[in-house]
């Protein structure tokens, strides 16, 4: 006589869920208490509320303050235009302080800055990953390095480096080389693409290396094509920034033809009303948060991404 029994099979993603969930501060029972259940969700609306304040309450504050007076914002600053909303702010600013050449300004050297770093991001960690020359471990290694040296430290030595070329000579302050090219050299940007290239199938390179593939055609006809969203991050976050960056400019730009947005504001704003540098500096706030919130999924994506390939 066969004994035959009734099994039940968990599946694996339930029973992790199960397995997590008994391992939590908070048991399942507990959770089901109403009690339980409204000091969580108190304490997740305070949280978000928090989060918010601190995250979005500058911003708002900011537009209020462009589009009220001056006198307003010394004597109440938190009052909800006691005068009335000034728009008019927003084209003087534009006139006055010539915003839109600031902005042009700033897009350039953001652009630049983001075409020499995903050149040089991109070649670096191919030779690293793909490539992997006897040496790569230590370009690894001395790239992993200068994330432990402080920017401040860095500082002289780099300006000193622009002002006197070595090598050809020459120096390349107040051009716009004189950002573009140290953004390139980003550690940071490195790691994570090489990270990226890594989890690229090695039978795929292996393949294409039979096939007679040279390098170069790897690496912009097999390689490139996989690390679209990876780049597009990179590019995404050097954009936003150099959008933000005020040190560096501010030293290698002293011509105020050159000069972004950031390093202009700060020079104008002892000869300008406040009314006019609060618009200035919510027209210039609003391209890196348009360009944020375009882009958001690309990013997030493309940070998941980093960890493998799937598919």
């Amino acid at each position: 006589m066969t004994d035959t029994r009734l099994v039940t099979v968990t599946p694996p993603r339930r029973r992790r869920d199960q397995e997590a969930a008994e391992r939590s501060a908070i048991s399942d029972a507990d959770r089901r208490r109403p009690s339980v259940r409204a000091t969580m969700t108190t304490l997740q609306i305070a949280f978000f509320a928090f989060l918010a304040i601190a995250g979005v309450g500058p911003i708002l504050w900011l537009a209020k303050a462009a589009l009220s007076t001056t006198q307003d914002t010394i004597s109440q600053p938190f009052a909800w235009f006691p005068s009335g909303v000034q728009w008019g702010n927003l084209a003087a600013a534009w006139e006055q302080i010539q915003v839109g050449r600031y902005l042009t300004n700033t897009a350039v050297m953001a652009l630049g800055s983001t075409v020499a770093t995903v050149l040089v991001t991109a070649s670096l960690a191919y030779v690293i990953s793909i490539l992997r020359p006897r040496w790569a471990p230590i370009l690894s290694g001395a790239i992993l390095v200068t994330l432990f040296v402080p920017g401040v430290i860095s500082l002289v030595p780099l300006y000193l480096t622009v002002v006197d070329l070595p090598i050809v000579g020459g120096s390349i302050v107040d051009t716009y080389w004189a950002v573009w090219l140290p953004a390139a050299a980003n550690a940071f940007a490195v790691l994570v693409v090489t990270r990226f290239f890594d989890e690229i199938p090695r039978e795929i390179i292996e393949a294409a290396r039979v096939d007679g593939v040279g390098p170069f055609r790897m690496f912009f006809v097999i390689v490139l094509p996989f690390s679209k969203s990876i780049l597009g991050v990179i590019a995404v976050l050097t954009i936003l920034n150099s959008w933000k960056d005020f040190l560096w400019p501010m030293l290698v730009l002293p011509s105020s033809e050159l000069q972004p947005i950031s390093v202009a504001l700060a020079r104008i704003a002892g000869k300008t009303d406040l009314s006019l540098q609060m618009s200035a500096m919510l027209l210039g706030l609003l391209i890196p948060i348009a360009v944020f919130l375009v882009f958001q999924r690309q990013i997030l994506k493309g940070v998941s991404m980093s960890g493998g390939i799937k598919g």
